[in-house]
């Protein structure tokens, strides 16, 4: 089931559509229903992510409002674009405090592309604070012969943290679409959950920590590899104890 905003109706209001294969059922050994909140904060298209959460079985609602991320089972954080105009998005709707108290208060959490960039302190991309959920700095690809800068196409993962729950059942190896000139430098290595090679540089393609994940590919964009990287974060939210807030 989808949630989204209807911009004909009253503000705060929501249009409701029943995903594929997610009808409403009487059958006691049903899943629960499970709700993603989606962040809105106008940094990209966030059709294709909900696509591939609600064929896992989630309900996606697609929000900038705080209750909404308080009450949802889990908070996905999609984003392509710039770093300061995504900060400055997050801050003109007051989403930088929500965000933090999501993910402190131990919800399932994944960032997604420029979503996995802005939770580090800053980036050299440009001059506005990060989230400073993940210790470390953003930073640019060098130039070196043999490789496009941005780094654009299909390349593998080297898994680092090989039980992360993002990658059970993945083939090996597993390939992703990457589109970045910029990636994640943390301060603790051990954060990375996998990185990918460009021409000499082994970067982060991936973090996790506790109930955070954040991943620079995108899924949405990597054929059945990613479908099945977003059904695993629906199964992992399934799988925790966590009851949201009625």
């Amino acid at each position: 089931m989808s949630l989204t905003r209807d911009s004909f109706a009253t503000p705060k209001a929501y249009r409701v559509a029943s995903p594929v294969g997610t009808e409403m059922t009487s059958d006691p050994t049903a899943p629960c229903p499970l709700t993603i909140a989606v962040v809105d904060y106008d940094m990209g298209n966030l059709h294709s992510a909900c696509k591939g959460l609600e064929n896992a079985g989630a309900t996606t609602i697609v929000t900038d409002r705080p209750q909404d991320l308080e009450q949802a089972d889990a908070v996905v954080l999609p984003g392509v674009g710039a770093f300061d105009p995504a900060m400055q998005h997050l801050r003109s709707r007051d989403l930088i405090t929500p965000l933090k108290a999501v993910i402190a208060s131990g919800k399932p959490f994944l960032g997604i592309c420029l979503g996995m960039q802005i939770l580090c302190d800053n980036s050299e991309e440009g001059q506005e604070p990060g989230l400073g959920i993940i210790p470390g700095t953003v930073r640019r690809f060098r130039s070196e012969p043999g490789i496009t800068i941005p780094h654009m196409g299909w390349n593998q993962l080297d898994f680092t943290q090989p039980q992360s729950p993002l990658w059970t059942d993945l083939p090996h190896p597993a390939w992703v679409y990457f589109v970045h000139s910029y990636y994640v430098d943390p301060r603790d290595p051990q954060v990375m959950a996998a990185t990918v090679t460009h021409g000499s540089q082994q970067v982060a393609a991936a973090i996790a920590r506790d109930h955070l994940m954040a991943v620079q590919f995108h899924p949405e964009k990597s054929a059945q590899v990613g479908l099945k990287i977003l059904a695993n974060f629906v199964s992992y939210v399934r799988s925790q104890p966590f009851v949201s807030v009625s």
